[in-house]
């Protein structure tokens, strides 16, 4: 006989307040694939690739490659309106008319509401389609004499969504998923490597900080890590220093052990290496470990994300009463506008735990 499925659950702090939706993945535009003109588009698709892999951007630096791939997948957007709309030719035809049609339609098909109670809509989705697809025109500008239509004042632009709050996680939630990850006390490998990373987690890395760090980026002795700025060279003087919780220290201590076991450990220096003897850890196998470990713990995973430790760092410390000019220091900000973001979700709880501690006033 069939067990009853347990509920989850909430991984968020108690405060709880309306919302913009959650932002959905782009889905693809219908694919109607045809011999001909459509393979000169996937042949600029690849030279734009090429391009942005062997140039840099307007900082003089080299482009990420998850930055390359979404200006690839714009592009390939297009390419796959165009053949199902049964345009011709190559990109150099798609003037500000034709873009000014795909982009309402991109419009319609992910921003526009799907259902009356006004819910089911990607929000800004058509300004982030158009932000990454000006990459591929200005490549055609550039070698193909090709006129830029972005700088047609004809081309129809979409305004950017207002930024919904940031959510955060609970005390519990964190304290659950780390029990779920042995608490300090597992031997294997894949569960001390997953316990540590929650760790350093909730010292406010983002993912991309986390999964480039190097084993020499660690020093424990001291108790901080190095993040070195994602844009920029390892050999850069502007990395960061941040200050780690003893039983961070103590988590990578007991990983660095069982890591010198793996297969791996002497030719990678990625700090994160994969289960299986596989090489270094990426972001879907982070995302993954953390919708599991929190649904293993109890809690629906739906809400969480590698990212919610971000904003549930920022709210501890400011919660604890550390300045806003140490946070900003640690997670390297030069305006307090990301300091207000990060702590926006329990900004109205702090403020009135703050109050409340002054007693009677009168």
């Amino acid at each position: 006989m069939a067990t009853a499925a347990r509920q989850l659950k909430s991984p968020m702090r108690a405060q709880r307040r309306a919302s913009a939706p959650a932002s959905a993945p782009l889905a693809p535009a219908p694919i109607h694939l045809v011999s001909g003109h459509q393979d000169a588009r996937t042949a600029l698709i690849a030279e734009l690739e090429l391009h942005l892999s062997t140039t840099t951007n307007r900082n003089g630096r080299p482009f990420q490659r998850r930055t390359i791939n979404a200006y690839k997948y714009a592009a390939t957007q297009l390419h796959h309106w165009m053949t199902a709309s049964g345009v011709e030719g190559n990109f150099t035809l798609a003037d500000v008319s034709t873009l000014n049609r795909y982009f309402r339609w991109y419009y319609e098909e992910h921003d526009v509401p799907k259902s009356q109670d006004g819910k089911g809509g990607y929000t800004g989705g058509t300004n982030t389609a158009q932000r990454n697809l000006r990459a591929l025109f200005s490549y055609l500008a550039e070698e193909y004499d090709h006129p830029n239509p972005y700088l047609d004042p004809k081309l129809q632009k979409y305004a950017t969504p207002p930024m919904g709050k940031p959510k955060t996680l609970s005390p519990e939630f964190v304290t659950d998923t780390l029990k779920a990850t042995g608490n300090g006390r597992a031997k294997d490998f894949q569960t001390v490597r997953n316990h540590a990373i929650l760790r350093v987690l909730t010292e406010g890395l983002r993912s991309d900080e986390l999964l480039n760090l190097r084993v020499q980026d660690l020093d424990l002795a001291n108790g901080v890590l190095i993040v070195v700025p994602l844009k920029m060279d390892r050999n850069s003087l502007d990395g960061r220093v941040i200050p780690l919780q003893p039983k961070t220290v103590k988590a990578l201590s007991r990983y660095l052990r069982l890591r010198a076991t793996h297969r791996r450990a002497n030719r990678d220096d990625w700090l994160w290496l994969g289960t299986r003897n596989r090489s270094r850890l990426l972001y879907q196998g982070l995302y993954a470990m953390v919708k599991k470990v929190a649904e293993d713990a109890g809690y629906d995973p739906k809400d969480v994300s590698p990212h919610c430790y971000c904003h549930t760092w920022c709210d501890d410390l400011k919660a604890e009463g550390v300045s806003g000019e140490h946070i900003m220091a640690i997670r390297g900000w030069k305006s307090p506008a990301m300091l207000r973001r990060y702590g926006a979700d329990m900004a109205s709880t702090r403020a009135i735990n703050a109050v409340r501690e002054v007693g009677d006033r009168y």
